[in-house]
């Protein structure tokens, strides 16, 4: 029968792929010789010996390595055909637990997340915000927003970009009262500066071309959420992400210098692990943060002075 032949294919894989028929059985809640079973049972339809076999080892004859590959690859299409019939007329739900830089931990993450939730209603959001690339698979997580250069992520994930980020030097309008504007990039080496993780210069781009700057270091955060909190509080200057400037808790407070001087200006990516078939609660979110961060406007940034 169909059922049995199918059985008995997927049985056959897993003794394959799992190097001995104990070990197949184990982990197919099988007999071992109900395993050896299904294994004759796909011999002996095909006519053909698939395995090499003794008390102590198995290998795959010339046919076997072919029927493997070809069996893997029938499995996994009716794998996939499977998953997508499942979701056809369901709803994206289930837990979905992502990693975002510390910096989006704000009003308007809350608000889209907020907008997300009304779309998704049977999606929870587990959202963890921190200044380091998480491992999506060792740690669990779905998906990860990160911010960073072409080549900057590892091999073996899924980056869909989604708009570029901009840095700019940032101060507090009370620092520049007490200590003055710097008019050009060699001003900065006499500001106070707080440094992001180990950042000891800074390099910028003029008319002239590329600056290298040497920082006066008063103060290291390991967080761009705590260094815009220090310079929102008149410690210094540092490099900030352009979202920053439109924040409600900052935008009052926080100006560009040197705007005409522009920083690193990496990307903002949805990274998740590479996968044949993508559950329908990434998908959901993935598309959503597409379209969120398609209306965001470049912003409105303000001279300092």
């Amino acid at each position: 029968m169909l059922m049995d032949t199918l059985t008995s294919i997927r049985v056959f894989r897993q003794v394959v792929e799992s190097g001995t028929f104990v070990a197949a059985a184990e982990r197919m809640d099988l007999s071992t010789a109900m395993v050896s079973k299904h294994v004759m049972h796909v011999e002996k339809r095909l006519g053909v010996r698939l395995l090499n076999r003794n008390s102590r080892t198995l290998s795959l004859t010339e046919p076997g390595r072919v029927y493997f590959e070809r069996c893997k690859t029938i499995l996994e299409d009716l794998e996939a055909t499977e998953l997508e019939l499942g979701s056809l007329g369901s709803a994206p739900r289930g837990t979905l637990r992502i990693s975002c830089p510390s910096w989006f931990a704000s009003q308007r993450m809350a608000d889209n997340l907020v907008e997300f939730r009304s779309r998704y209603p049977e999606i929870l959001v587990d959202a963890s915000f921190e200044d380091r690339p998480v491992d999506l698979v060792e740690e669990g997580y779905d998906l990860a927003l990160r911010v960073t250069r072409d080549g900057g992520l590892p091999p073996g994930l899924i980056a869909r970009p989604l708009r570029p980020i901009r840095f700019f030097v940032a101060a507090s309008r009370e620092y520049l009262k007490r200590n003055g504007t710097p008019e050009s990039p060699e001003d900065l080496a006499r500001h106070d500066f707080v440094a992001i993780g180990n950042l000891d210069s800074l390099a910028l781009t003029g008319p002239k071309g590329k600056i290298e700057v040497p920082l006066r270091v008063v103060l290291r955060y390991r967080s761009v959420s705590g260094a815009a909190h220090a310079v929102a509080a008149g410690i210094g200057l540092a490099p900030l992400p352009d979202l920053l400037f439109e924040d409600p808790l900052f935008n009052d407070v926080l100006k560009p210098v040197l705007a005409g001087y522009p920083l690193q200006e990496p990307t903002l990516h949805a990274v998740y692990v590479s996968r044949k078939h993508l559950p329908l609660k990434i998908r959901a979110f993935i598309d959503f943060v597409q379209e969120r961060a398609s209306r965001i406007p470049p912003p409105r940034l303000a001279a300092a002075g």
